[in-house]
C-alpha cells in the first residue's frame, strides 16, 4: 500500500517514513531538499532495510506536482509535511512563507482530488492556537491570531483543507497539530539536522554541547511562567511520528468520524527552556553554556496540550521520558560530530 509523504527527508518526515516502513507500509518521498539531506535516505534504509522511493521535486510547481500524482494515482494517502518553518524567519520574510507553504498544500491538494488519492494527514502546529486564554488547550480551543506568519500558514492550510473537504466528499483528512517535537532516532542515523544555524532549541542546544555554537541564547527570562522562561510540550520525534501511522490506519480503514477531524500530539506536559536545559545535562552529565537574552519575535509566552481527545479517540500517546528523548538528541550529535 503507497504513501505519498511530502517533506520526508526532513526531520519530522524521516522518522514517519521509518515508522511507516516498519508497519509494512509503500512509502515514496517528495522534497525539494532545501532544508535537508539526500543523506537522510541512507540513514532510513539504515534503520529499516528498505530505501523508500524518492523524488525531488518543488511543490510550488505546478505542473511537476500534478505529474508526479499522475504517475502515483495508485497511491492511498499523502503525509503533507513539505513547508518551510522557521518561526523567527517567517517574521523577516512573511512573504515567502506564504507563497511557499500555500501554494505547496494547493498544488498537492489539486492533485489529489485530480487523480483520486482521497486520504490526507497534515502537519500542523499548535501555533494555531496563538497564546491561548486557558491552558492546556484542547481541539475545542478557540483559535486566536496567530504570533507569527509561519503560524498563521497553519491556520490558513487548515482552513483550505476544511474548506475542500465539505465539497469534496470522497476526500478525508486528519490534521496534526503538533506541540514541539525533539529528540533523535534510538539508532542515531537520523535526527535534527538544521542547514546552517539552528532555529530550533535542541540542535542548538547539542550543537553547543558540543562546542559547535559558542553560547545558547534564551530568548527571555521575564515572561509569566515559574522561572521566566516560556514554557513548551516536548514531544518525542519517534512518539509524533507513530501518531501519523496511527492517523493512516483511521483514514484507511473508515474509522474517522467526519471527512475532516484534528487532534492535539503532544505529551500533555508543560517544560520551560531552563527546565530541558537541565534535563539535558542530567541526562548527559555535559554543561550547557548559556546566555539570558531579549523575547524573540513570534514567540508565545507558554503553551501545552491536553491530549485526552487524542489519547481517547486515536488509542495513541506519548511513551519517550525527557530524559531519554534528550539523550538521543545528544547521540545524535555526538554521531555528527563538529
Amino acid at each position: 500500500m503507497k504513501i505519498i509523504v511530502t517533506g520526508g527527508t526532513g526531520y519530522i518526515g524521516s522518522h514517519t517514513v521509518v515508522e511507516l516502513q516498519q508497519d509494512g507500509l509503500e512509502v515514496v518521498i517528495l522534497d525539494n531538499l532545501v532544508n535537508s539531506n539526500i543523506e537522510v535516505l541512507d540513514g532510513i534504509e539504515g534503520i529499516t532495510g528498505i530505501r523508500p522511493a524518492f523524488e525531488k521535486i518543488d511543490l510550488t510547481d505546478r505542473p511537476a506536482t500534478l505529474d508526479f500524482f499522475a504517475r502515483h494515482r495508485d497511491a492511498k494517502a499523502v503525509i503533507h509535511f513539505a513547508a518551510l518553518k522557521a518561526v523567527g524567519e517567517s517574521v523577516a520574510k512573511p512573504l515567502e512563507y506564504y507563497y511557499n507553504n500555500l501554494n505547496a498544500l494547493m498544488n498537492v491538494l489539486s492533485g489529489m482530488r485530480q487523480y483520486g488519492v482521497h486520504n490526507l494527514v497534515f502537519s500542523s502546529s499548535c501555533t494555531v492556537y496563538g497564546q491561548a486564554d486557558v491552558l492546556p488547550v484542547t481541539e475545542q480551543t478557540p483559535r486566536h491570531e496567530a504570533e507569527s506568519p509561519y503560524g498563521n500558514t497553519k491556520v490558513m492550510s487548515e482552513d483550505i483543507i476544511r474548506d475542500l473537504m465539505k465539497v469534496q466528499s470522497e476526500m478525508n483528512s486528519i490534521a496534526l497539530r503538533y506541540f514541539n517535537p525533539i529528540g533523535a532516532h534510538p539508532s542515531a542515523l537520523i535526527g535534527e539536522l538544521p542547514v546552517g544555524i539552528p532555529n530550533n532549541l535542541i540542535p542548538y542546544l547539542t550543537q553547543t554541547a558540543a562546542g559547535i555554537r559558542e553560547q545558547l541564547s534564551v530568548f527571555g527570562d521575564d515572561y509569566n511562567t515559574p522561572d521566566g522562561s516560556p514554557l513548551r510540550d516536548y514531544i518525542d520525534v519517534v512518539d509524533l511520528a507513530k501518531a501519523h501511522v496511527v492517523a493512516i490506519h483511521r483514514l484507511l480503514e473508515g474509522r474517522n468520524k467526519k471527512n475532516y477531524e484534528y487532534f492535539n500530539i503532544g505529551t500533555g506536559h508543560a517544560l520551560s527552556v531552563l527546565e530541558i536545559i537541565q534535563a539535558f545535562e542530567r541526562a548527559t552529565g555535559v554543561k550547557v553554556n548559556y546566555k539570558i537574552v531579549g523575547r524573540r519575535a513570534g514567540d508565545i509566552e507558554k503553551v501545552w496540550a491536553d491530549t485526552t481527545f487524542a489519547n481517547n479517540e486515536l488509542g495513541w500517546s506519548a511513551k519517550v521520558p525527557i530524559e531519554e528523548t534528550l539523550a538521543n538528541a545528544w547521540r545524535w550529535q555526538q554521531r555528527l560530530g563538529k
